[in-house]
């Protein structure tokens, strides 16, 4: 097991609701939910909420009707995606101040390797905490750090001691950091899969772990294997800055022409979550959107959004699917609909072949 990196994940909080209460002043200490607003249309989606918000049980993914029961007093904000953007432009030109060796997750969050860095500093702590401190500096931002000898648990620490925090994660205190995890935050674990092990009497990283690999990869084939490795501490794979180009999507053809929304919608979430799981299993993450509207009279639109960020989870390929979506479709009746990614990074934890599944 390599335990010689220097691995940091940098995770902004609540990134899109702490730009907006940065450019806005009065928002601060206010619910702001970036979405559109569900009193003027029904069909937003969250893409993040502020940490005051989030007390009331506000969450990525949640349609923002459901955001507005939970708190009547919430500020909806459209997303500013170009803003967003340019704000993540100047973090990632931070990063590289002291590496080069980066792997972007997505507008907020990102990978570094220091263990050779541009400044020289030994520690991989200090250096996070100068990241941090510059971020805060110069843009008035606060983001979250883990640090640690590999990817899985430098981001799993970065949750930790979310706003602003930083988790360092040692060799030593590795077992015992993954052992009290709850399964359901294990990076790379969706929702399926936990209910699957929560169903297996899997709950944390202790249950995980007294598995057998053999019985892991019975029970989740690949991802079995994987699954061993990672709750023993072991994740090898590299902290890529290179990009690959593949496409991985899904279409359905009606059997009648659809013109109702929730039914469109509802094939835009399944999409999410086959290609999300897909992502995941091929250790992939995506960087445009393109979706393809064909018509009853035939007539087919493709319209795709790239972004500078990488997306894995399936909140994040639905949210930015719909809205996608809401700026092309012109409603009237569907015949075909469907999503695919492209641009896409391998980050697999090695190649491997499980033979006899």
């Amino acid at each position: 097991m390599e335990t010689k990196r220097k691995i940091i994940h940098i995770d902004m909080d609540a990134f899109y609701a702490q730009v907006e209460q940065r450019d806005l002043p009065s928002l601060k200490g206010k619910p702001v939910v970036i979405a559109s607003d569900p009193r003027v249309s029904k069909r937003g989606v969250v893409a993040t909420a502020s940490y005051e918000a989030r007390k009331f049980g506000i969450h990525s993914a949640m349609p923002s009707v459901e955001a507005l029961k939970l708190c009547p007093q919430a500020v909806f904000i459209s997303p500013r995606m170009s803003r967003y953007q340019e704000i993540s432009v100047k973090i990632h030109e931070i990063f590289h101040r002291f590496t080069d060796e980066i792997e972007p997750l997505s507008l907020d969050e990102a990978y570094l390797d220091v263990t050779v860095n541009k400044i020289n500093e030994p520690s991989a702590s200090r250096l996070a905490q100068k990241i941090q401190a510059t971020i805060y500096d110069e843009l008035q931002l606060t983001a979250s750090a883990g640090v640690s000898y590999n990817k899985f648990i430098a981001k799993m620490a970065s949750d930790y001691k979310k706003p602003a925090g930083r988790t360092v994660i040692t060799p030593e205190k590795a077992l015992a950091f993954i052992a009290a995890l709850p399964i359901d935050a294990f990076y790379g674990v969706g929702h399926v899969t936990a209910e699957k092990m929560h169903t297996l009497g899997i709950h944390t990283g202790a249950d995980l772990y007294q598995w057998s690999e053999w019985d892991l990869i019975i029970q989740f084939k690949k991802r079995g294997y994987q699954l061993y490795r990672l709750v023993r501490g072991i994740d090898d794979s590299p902290v890529r800055s290179q990009r690959t180009r593949k496409s991985f999507g899904r279409e359905t053809t009606f059997a009648a022409d659809v013109v109702d929304e929730a039914e469109l919608q509802l094939a835009l979430r399944s999409f999410s979550q086959r290609i999300s799981k897909t992502l995941v299993d091929k250790q992939m993450s995506a960087q445009t959107i393109v979706l393809k509207i064909r018509y009853n009279d035939f007539t087919t639109q493709t319209r795709r959004l790239t972004l500078p960020m990488r997306l894995t989870e399936s909140h994040e390929l639905y949210f930015y699917g719909m809205q996608i979506f809401e700026e092309m479709w012109e409603q009237r009746p569907v015949r075909l609909i469907g999503l695919t990614v492209t641009g896409l990074e391998t980050r697999q934890f090695e190649n491997m072949k499980l033979v006899g599944l």
